[in-house]
Parts: structure tokens; sequence; C-alpha cells
């Protein structure tokens, strides 16, 4: 049995959708304490932050809405800001990921005719003492997952909102009892139930990049030398990425103004290798080489920034509360780096609203500016050389070196309280 985490929430009523919270007008006006904590989403932003909690003491149970753990996900890239909050959530995981997915050496950028265009040596460890890894989605899932009991993982529960007071929060899922606890974080995702019940701001926005992906039993021919290609064809660009074990995950994306799915897995299929027509064979290959029911297809999505994303007992967490386009890799990396953020505000807090709002202060300003970063790459991918040009003449230069140093240098602070500069 862990001990019970004692963290207080003040009497004062938070200023929360009157809709949602209703008021016991017989409640003492004396503190209240948080002991359970609910998760809604058992992704790794989900998964890592029940680690985070359970280390600081809390009673912690996650509810995810599969009806169980299987492969799925993209390939994608841990960088050090998004490692360094691991690693201080769970010491030891950074090995683990190592011999899990692909620690990145060599990168290679190519023509979508197979000519070369450069090729680079990653160099995060040197720079920031964590490597650059690439991993599939479901192995990271399983390698946080086995860092918790099964027990505290309650597959297909589907959460469809959610009512609130000052005493607690009462959670609905569909077909299933409801539960109760004392702090609910939603970890759901760019299409957030908590996110729709407690900010109700609509559907994502289409950024108008659509995308096609799929993670396979795969060796390419360039992994002998390289880990990580990068391909840039017509408004149109190809990953493949090494994720370890022999898999291969292969992400392409295409500008679209406007996006439309096709009606089956086949279509799919003929559609992606459709976009590819003119492309090297090698490139053609790892698709032609995929079950079309393995592809995914749908659009790339964000949302506009939140001033503020906790109400009351509530709070979001990773894609729930900023979701970004892919283009700079953070949106695992900035979940994570979440996760450690609020369990050290809820460890450090004296009442719940502190802890919430601090989470805030220390996370609002800085996922905003990467936000804003990862739309606007998202389309700097599609630029003709006159396009990118003219930009330039036109719009103040970012030092990439410089944000990338603000970005990759984030570390995990002891002291939570501090301002950290944006």
């Amino acid at each position: 049995m862990l001990p019970t985490a004692v963290l207080h929430i003040s009497s004062h009523k938070h200023n929360v959708n009157s809709s949602h919270l209703q008021k016991d007008v017989n409640m003492p006006k004396t503190d209240l304490i948080v002991e359970k904590v609910a998760i809604i989403g058992a992704g790794p932003g989900g998964l890592a932050t029940a680690i985070a909690l359970r280390n600081q003491g809390f009673d912690v149970q996650v509810y995810e809405k599969a009806q169980e753990f299987q492969p799925a996900g993209t390939g994608l890239g841990l960088v050090p800001n998004g490692l360094n909050c691991l690693e201080a959530i769970a010491p030891g995981i950074v090995e683990t990921l190592k011999s899990s997915g692909c620690q990145v050496h060599h990168i290679l950028l190519k023509n979508f005719t197979g000519e070369t265009i450069r090729t680079n040596s990653a160099t995060h460890t040197k720079k920031y003492g964590q490597p650059l890894l690439t991993i599939w989605w479901w192995r990271l899932q399983q390698v946080l997952a086995s860092r918790l009991p099964s027990d505290i993982i309650h597959l297909n529960h589907r959460c469809i909102g959610f009512e609130q007071n000052e005493s607690g929060v009462k959670v609905d899922f569909d077909g299933r009892e409801t539960i109760d606890a004392d702090l609910l974080i939603g970890a759901d995702g760019v299409n957030s139930i908590i996110r729709a019940t407690l900010i109700g701001d609509g559907k994502p926005n289409y950024v108008g990049s659509m995308c096609w992906r799929a993670v396979i039993k795969y060796h390419h021919e360039l992994f002998d030398d390289y880990d990580l290609v990068f391909i840039k064809g017509n408004k149109q660009f190809m990953y493949l990425l090494n994720v370890g074990d022999g898999y291969t995950c292969w992400i392409s994306r295409k500008f679209s103004p406007d996006y439309s799915l096709c009606a089956s897995a086949d279509e799919v299929k003929s559609r992606i290798l459709h976009e590819l027509t003119d492309w090297d064979s090698s490139f053609r290959a790892v698709v032609e080489a995929t079950p079309a029911a393995q592809i995914w297809e749908g659009p790339i999505c964000d949302r506009p920034p939140l001033n503020h994303w906790s109400q009351g007992r509530v709070t979001l967490l990773g894609d729930a509360a900023h979701p970004m386009a892919p283009a700079a890799g953070q949106g695992a990396n900035c979940t994570f780096e979440d996760a450690y953020e609020l369990q050290a505000c809820l460890s450090q807090a004296s009442t719940l609203q502190a802890a919430l709002t601090h989470y805030e202060k220390r996370r609002i300003e800085r996922t905003k500016v990467i936000q804003a970063h990862s739309a606007l790459g998202e389309m700097r991918y599609y630029e003709t050389e006159t396009e990118k040009s003219a930009r330039q003449q036109q719009q103040p230069q970012i030092n990439y070196d410089d944000f990338q140093n603000w970005l990759l240098n984030y570390q995990p602070s002891l002291d939570v309280f501090k301002t950290q500069e944006v």
C-alpha cells in the first residue's frame, strides 16, 4: 500500500464553468485533501504522469479507452528535453529506451529521385547530454507501462465526460460505473474529451498537411549507414526512421489545403503509392511492402494555445493541452516536460489551486512558443527555394541555434517555483 500523499485544496470556489460545478451549500469551509488522482489516457503522457505521481505517494488510476494494448502508433523522436524529464521521473529509463529503439548517429537528406543533398551527424549527446532516439510509439508505451502495477491501468474505459464540485470530480465512462477522484488529469490527446468538457473549443484545426504512416518489420538499405532519412519532394516529404529491433517507420506528408479520407485500406495504399509515382524505387518499396491495413491516413491538426487549461480539480496535459504539428518533433517531449512539472508542482504547493496555477505558469508560455514554431515549420517543409528566399527577405530571421539551445537544454528543476525564462 502506497503512503497517502497529502495536498490541500483551498475551500475558495474556483472560476469553473457553472454548468460543470455543483456547489454543495452544506459543505463546511475547511481544507480538503487530495488523495486519488484519475488520469484519462494511457498513452506515453498519461503513463509518465502516473509514474511521476506514484513516486510522490498519490493513489493514481489510469483509464484508457482501448480494449487492449497492441502494436499501434508511429515512430517518434525523443530528444534531450524530453529524455531529461523522463529520467528524472523514472531513473534508468533512458538506458532501457536506448535498447528499445534506435540511438541516431547519422542523418541523411535526399531528394525524391534519390540524390543526396547532405549528410549530418547527430550531436545531441555532445551538446545536450542526451541522445536523439527514434522509437516506436508502442514500444515507448510498453516501457512506461512496465514501470506501473498492471491493476492501476483500466482498459476499455471510454471517458464520456465529468462533473466536479468543491469536494471532488465524478468521471463518467461509456457503459461503466462512474468513478470519484480528487484530481482529474486529461491526457487523452488532440481529440480530448476532458478538454471538450472543460474548455469546449470545438474540433482541432487542420493545418493543411495530410499524413500517411506505418511501422513494419523492414530493413531499408540506407539504414546500413544512416538511422534517419529525410526525403524532400514537391510539396511533399517523407521520413524513414529506424525505430529499433528491425522495424522501420515511414511517414509521408503532403501539402493539401483540403483533406479527404479514403473509403478503404486498399484505397489508402493506392493513394499514397500514386503520390509517390515519380519517387525513387527504394522509397516506394517500403510502402509497397506495407500491408494496406497497417497504413494510417489522416490530417495533421493542432489547436490555438490556451491561456488557462485548469479549472477547479481538473487539468490538461500533453496533446490535450497543447497539440502541435509534428514539425519540431516536440509532441511527446513536451508531454514529458508536463508530467515532470505537474508532479513537482503538486508535491511542492500547499494547495491544489496553487499547484495547478503554477503548473500553468511553468508550461503555457513555453508551449505557446513551441506550438507556433511547429505550425510554421510544418508549412516551411513545403516551400520551394523561391518561396523560402522571399520569406527570408520579408520576415525577421529566428536564430535556429538559439532556439534549439533553448528548446533542448530544458532541465527538470528541483524548485519549480522559480520563474523560468521563455
